[in-house]
């Protein structure tokens, strides 16, 4: 706990007298601070190895003095900051100093540094690196905003209030023209970071609570087993093409998300106790462990691309998406393929639709709650019921 105080002449700002000011530069922690003394001198008067203005004269020994009190008054607010046993740094240590309330003058930014800081470190405990991203994107989200609504780098967050979030909500949906889904996971991280401030004590009450953050509606696109069943007839011309097909089927049935896909591995192949081949797994999104029973057409495709190191083929999620686009007009299905589609098949097409409880189809997910998995395919198993009820009464009626 050092802090280094530097006086420096800037010779590049003198004045129509031939005077230069006195800058100070405080320095913690390897952050600099540099703030005006509001003192003046000539270029030839300032010694900087001796931080002092010479020679002795009354004037010269006035700023000398004003100077000292400046280092005397530095020192004490930095030993004020750690009396209080509170993290601080060097823009808190020069609050401090000129009188300023350090709790309240703290930034929305600053406060995204302090939870991205902090959960970098947990990353591979218990988060992954692709969380912390999504809150580096909503820093520069935010960022932009305050730039764009109040020509500002930073703003404080004593000046926080609820208006605050209405334009930075209008701001993603007509300037960034971003889809509801983006804007309602923005203001989600967003507003973690006011509730970590208002945890923190920095803020006294929470600008979020009485906003209303509308998730949306979102319709589950997935492949009905027609569509399935014509890609899987297709035979491509193109190799890449075939591959990226056979990988999206094989994800069709075993619901692994892209990232568990291109990660697996031979080890991940495990014979069960019902003698069949399981994929024992970790998801990456929640790390949580959990096992899929392979399906006879996932088996197939396992074994038209094993080798010893990779069970699957290599390819970026980027490109895998593009293929699928080409792949989807090929075939002739009029939806926009991604490789998350694949997934949403496997929870509907492959399970829901073949009467698979829905506890078993979150197992199958490995989704932590059985709350998610009904939240997203709540509209799915409607259907199947309409299905059903209708199929029932049909055959009440041809009884009759």
């Amino acid at each position: 706990m050092k802090l280094s105080i530097l006086l420096v002449l800037r010779k590049n700002r003198i004045n129509v007298k031939g005077l230069c000011p006195i800058e100070c530069r405080i320095t913690f922690n390897k952050k600099r601070k540099p703030f005006s003394t509001g003192l003046f001198v000539k270029p030839n008067y300032w010694n900087a190895s001796r931080q002092k203005v010479v020679p002795q004269d009354p004037e010269n020994t006035q700023i000398n003095t004003q100077l000292s009190l400046i280092r005397q008054e530095l020192n004490q607010a930095f030993l004020l900051l750690q009396i209080q046993e509170k993290n601080f740094d060097t823009e808190d240590i020069y609050r401090q100093y000129v009188g300023e309330n350090i709790k309240q003058d703290k930034t929305i930014i600053e406060m995204f540094n302090l939870h991205i800081s902090k959960q970098e470190k947990l990353v591979g405990i218990s988060i992954t690196q692709g969380s912390v991203s999504k809150f580096y994107q909503t820093k520069a989200h935010v960022k932009n905003f305050i730039k764009w609504k109040y020509n500002r780098s930073d703003f404080l967050l004593q000046d926080l209030k609820m208006s605050f979030i209405n334009e930075f909500e209008y701001y993603l949906k007509a300037e960034k023209q971003f889809e509801q889904n983006t804007i309602h996971k923005t203001l989600q991280r967003f507003k973690q970071i006011i509730k970590l401030t208002v945890g923190l004590d920095v803020l006294e009450k929470d600008p979020f609570l009485l906003h209303q953050n509308k998730k949306p509606k979102k319709e589950i696109v997935f492949l009905t087993a027609e569509e399935l069943s014509s890609l899987e007839k297709h035979e491509f011309a193109s190799n890449r093409l075939q591959q990226v097909a056979d990988l999206f089927i094989f994800c069709c049935y075993t619901g692994l998300a892209y990232t568990e896909m291109a990660n697996l591995r031979p080890k991940d192949l495990v014979m069960s106790f019902d003698n069949n081949i399981w994929i024992n797994i970790t998801r990456q999104k929640t790390s949580r462990t959990y096992s899929i029973p392979l399906l006879n057409k996932a088996k197939l495709i396992l074994d038209k691309y094993k080798s010893d190191e990779h069970i699957l083929p290599v390819i970026s999620n980027q490109r895998f998406n593009a293929y699928l686009k080409e792949i989807a007009e090929i075939v002739g299905i009029e939806k926009k393929l991604t490789h998350h589609i694949a997934r949403k098949t496997f929870a509907t097409t492959i399970l829901l639709y073949n009467d698979i409880p829905m506890e078993i189809v979150s197992e199958l997910l490995g989704h932590t709650e059985m709350q998610t998995t009904q939240n997203h395919y709540a509209k799915v198993v409607q259907k199947k019921v309409s299905e059903q009820m209708i199929n029932l009464d049909n055959k009440l009626i041809k009884k009759g």
